[in-house]
């Protein structure tokens, strides 16, 4: 029978409070309501055993504090983080957890707050890391207002467990690479540092910084990497080779920046390229390949391309920048020496 069975039938009895019901006899009342109704009475007579369930709170690694004054320089707030991180890998240490990333969050005289979060390539618990981590960002680090109040937090993982293979390696020391990209973010900026994306354009050159990631760097191995093969042994590609690989081709040196130059047109065709560092009659050209893009947008671009070979056996990649080129801010007539070609 269902509770609310139970305290409809109860309810037409004249039994409304738990009094009324403990004063029924148990016997009785489990022969007509059944073993449901012996529960009640037996909770509303005190006499009912129920089994706690231990449930263990989220542990929260976190460490905070109040300055009773406000602080400007960094020594006192690098000395709480040093006193944080001891203790937090204390604790972390006792259950067989490693730090993945910290949270580093500061308040202000003016109760504003500033928080960062610090990705760790590899978990660790090493307090020394981690602390030069924190105050290498701090370094640079500039208010207008006194600091009140400091906390820092950590992501706890469980430490990670790799077996490489026969051929393959990893970084003797990742923590050291991160320190050093750490060292130049702070220098130069987060915007320039990374690795260079190639923009979705035919631009020559078009690319952006993408951040590092932060999850850690792979180890270099020889697997799933194609090799053409020649005398049972990898080594170069071969023209026309059938194992996948392209033919052998003429690697473009660029110059970054390309370097000026004048060329002189004679019935659309250059016959001579002089600039800094390269000069002389052309004897041999390819061209003009003419390349545009972003002409729907203010990033238009477009470009007549050379490939043309100097009497000194050089053979040089050279552009002249269209009239509506509005990337480079070039008009017709203004030339540059892309690179050179092996």
């Amino acid at each position: 029978m269902e509770v609310q069975d139970i305290f409809a039938i109860l309810h037409k009895w004249g039994i409304h409070t738990l009094g009324q019901l403990a004063a029924l006899d148990k016997q009785e009342l489990g022969a007509r309501l059944g073993p449901e109704a012996v529960r009640m009475w037996e909770r509303a007579n005190g006499q009912s055993r129920r089994v706690l369930k231990l449930v263990r709170p989220p542990e929260s690694f976190e460490e905070s504090f109040e300055f009773e004054h406000e602080i400007e320089k960094a020594e006192p707030l690098l000395f709480m983080l040093r006193r944080f991180l001891e203790q937090l890998a204390v604790r972390l240490s006792a259950i067989y957890l490693v730090a993945k990333e910290l949270t580093l969050r500061i308040t202000f005289g003016n109760n504003q707050r500033y928080e960062r979060v610090f990705k760790i390539p590899q978990p660790t618990n090493d307090v020394d890391l981690l602390f030069r981590m924190l105050q290498m960002h701090l370094e640079n680090f500039r208010s207008e207002h006194p600091i009140v109040a400091v906390a820092l937090s950590t992501q706890p993982i469980k430490p990670a467990k790799e077996q490489f293979g026969l051929f393959e390696t990893t970084l003797l020391n990742p923590h050291q690479l991160s320190e050093t990209l750490a060292c130049l973010i702070a220098l130069l900026g987060a915007d320039r540092v990374g690795r260079p994306v190639l923009e979705e354009t035919h631009q020559p050159d078009a690319f952006r910084m993408e951040p590092f990631r932060s999850t850690g760097f792979q180890p270099v191995g020889q697997a799933g990497v194609p090799a053409c093969k020649r005398n049972g042994r990898q080594d170069a590609c071969l023209p026309h080779s059938q194992d996948g690989c392209a033919p052998l081709r003429p690697a473009l040196r660029r110059f970054r920046p390309a370097v000026s130059a004048f060329v002189f047109l004679s019935e659309n065709i250059p016959p001579h390229l002089r600039s800094a560092d390269l000069n002389g009659k052309v004897i041999n050209q390819g061209g003009p390949y003419l390349i545009s893009g972003n002409w729907w947008d203010e990033k238009s671009w477009a470009r007549a391309e050379w490939d043309v070979q100097l009497e000194s056996g050089d053979l040089v990649r050279v552009h002249e920048a269209h009239p509506t080129t509005q990337g480079y801010g070039a008009a017709r007539g203004t030339w540059k020496v892309d690179g050179i070609y092996d």
